[in-house]
């Protein structure tokens, strides 16, 4: 059977539309539906209900649905084993979300072969709706997320927290920062305790919605904005990026969501060496967050979201 049928049938099944699954697959509406109409015919059922609502899986989709995710999870574990390079007797995929390759998924993958020389990386980035979905189909066996979807077959397991701080391109306090502010949408955690303790900078006129990679925009102009501690901590270290005395931190939790299937010799090393990657991480945050602490008032930077006990 042709897998690109049965991608583009769990596509239609995710989204429950023609359209969006042709978005997704950057093909026309027309190719989606000429897929379906050859998967249905070669089973001789019909998988989806057409209507001006969308499609909607028939009884006999949902129970394609079952073999559909099998058949890809098989085929990603050939096409993966049959394409182990020379050398290699091992293969992990480990897909991410962009902020946190850098400074994390590059250095665990670093590790991961000095320690483990017959393992064979690949690497993978997306959004957590993308990353699940690879995970589900087998595209790949671990994913780093800040948002972890959970489902049948995935363990969710905390890696770190990470530390949301405001950091400028120039040397400012609170009240400098608001006619230069880029609000980066880290969630809607964030936004609501962002929006009870900041007000001031609720109407910033910009909203990046790209995670780490805001701090890009921000070095190249006069701006400020909630980063990674861990990210821009070179940038702090080079004066490209200076800390905000008194802004308050928030922090962010980064979990590993793991297929329960991973082969358990390859899973052990990559939790071992992703702690070892976190704790080395962690203690690199420590440093801004120490940084931050001393050029800031008070006994205790505050944190978005908690509540301060009254005096």
């Amino acid at each position: 059977m042709d897998i690109v049928l049965v991608r583009t049938f769990l596509e239609v099944a995710a989204t429950g539309s023609f359209v969006n699954a042709s978005e997704r697959l950057f093909v026309t509406q027309s190719a989606v539906s000429l897929r379906i109409q050859r998967l249905e015919d070669a089973l001789g059922k019909a998988l989806f209900s057409r209507s001006k609502a969308g499609a909607e899986l028939t009884p006999a989709g949902r129970e394609f649905e079952r073999y559909a995710l099998s058949l890809i999870k098989i085929w990603e574990e050939a096409r993966q084993q049959v394409g182990v390079p020379a050398g290699y007797s091992r293969t992990l995929s480990i897909g991410a979300q962009y902020s946190l390759w850098p400074r994390l998924g590059f250095q665990w993958v670093d590790r991961l072969q000095a320690d483990l020389p017959e393992l064979s990386v690949r690497a993978e980035l997306g959004m957590p709706d993308r990353l699940t979905r690879f995970l589900i189909e087998g595209v790949i066996q671990v994913a780093l997320s800040y948002t972890p979807q959970l489902r049948p077959g995935l363990t969710a397991v905390q890696v770190m927290e990470e530390e949301l701080v405001l950091a400028a391109s120039f040397e400012a306090d609170m009240a400098d920062v608001e006619q230069s502010y880029v609000f980066v949408d880290w969630g809607p955690e964030f936004v609501h305790a962002h929006s009870v303790a900041l007000p001031a900078l609720t109407n910033p006129g910009l909203t990046l919605s790209l995670g780490a990679m805001a701090g890009e925009y921000v070095i190249g102009r006069k701006a400020a904005a909630y980063l990674p501690a861990r990210y821009i901590k070179r940038y702090l270290d080079s004066g490209q990026l200076h800390l905000v005395p008194d802004a308050p931190v928030f922090p962010y939790p980064v979990w590993a969501i793991w297929r329960d299937d991973l082969e358990p010799v390859v899973r052990a090393a990559a939790e071992a060496a992703l702690v070892a990657t976190a704790t080395q991480i962690d203690s690199e945050q420590d440093e801004v967050m120490a940084e931050l602490a001393e050029i800031s008032s008070g006994d205790a930077v505050e944190v978005l979201g908690i509540a301060q006990e009254p005096e």
